[in-house]
């Protein structure tokens, strides 16, 4: 009897170190097909093109959802400015006339190839804005208070093309191109009527994280 006890115990012993000895070359591997990536990031962007035959500066705030990789949905947020020689003094302070004003709305972005280094997106922003005309030396006077009769508003839709480019997990690089189509404004007598429709180009950064639930090989503990 002592030496059956013996026996299986050695038995035992054996299949457990040989258990050991394989576990080096085992791993849970899990199917990424059914995997969800999440992703979350803020952006920054800076636009350069041309409204009311000027070239403008434009600057954008984005925070968006990514799902797997391949759609983004979000809000976005854009300030521009341009100025030109003021021809009428009668209508504004200083030298020069800005036209400044902002937009925003929703965001969504449909996303080829995202597991890639290089990845293609359109863009294309939905929502409204403010546009107003001032002289220049008006919008240095810190106590002058305007008005609503001093804007108008405008709806946008903007769409466009970016490559991307995925430097890491935490950040991405943008370039592209958008066009913005705009309903008419009126702020007349400087302008009766009038749109901000053309085409801008942007460079924009990313930060967040891209790929969150992204699930690795891991070794068997059980």
């Amino acid at each position: 009897m002592k030496k059956l006890v013996i026996l299986v115990l050695t038995l035992i012993s054996i299949n457990s170190l040989n258990a050991q000895v394989n576990e080096t070359n085992e791993y849970v591997e899990f199917d990424d097909r059914k995997n969800v990536v999440h992703g979350v990031y803020i952006g920054f962007g800076g636009h350069y093109g041309r409204m009311d035959s000027e070239d403008t500066v434009l600057a954008t705030f984005k925070l968006a959802y990514v799902a797997n990789r391949q759609l983004e949905v979000g809000f976005a947020f854009t300030g521009f400015y341009n100025d030109r020689p003021n021809t009428q003094p009668n209508l504004f302070d200083g030298n020069k006339v800005l036209l400044v004003g902002g937009y925003g709305g929703f965001h969504v972005e449909p996303i080829l190839f995202g597991d890639r280094f290089i990845s293609i997106s359109f863009p294309t922003l939905i929502g409204g804005g403010l546009v107003t005309y001032r002289g220049i030396d008006t919008l240095e006077n810190e106590n002058i208070e305007l008005e609503d009769k001093d804007f108008d508003s405008f709806f946008i839709v903007e769409p466009g093309i970016n490559i991307l480019y995925n430097f890491s997990r935490y950040t991405q690089l943008e370039t592209g191109v958008r066009y913005r189509f705009t309903s008419d404004y009126n702020l007349s007598p400087f302008k009766s009527k009038d749109n901000l429709n053309g085409y801008s180009i942007i460079v924009g950064l990313k930060i967040g994280v891209f790929n969150m639930g992204r699930k690795k090989k891991i070794k068997d503990k059980f």
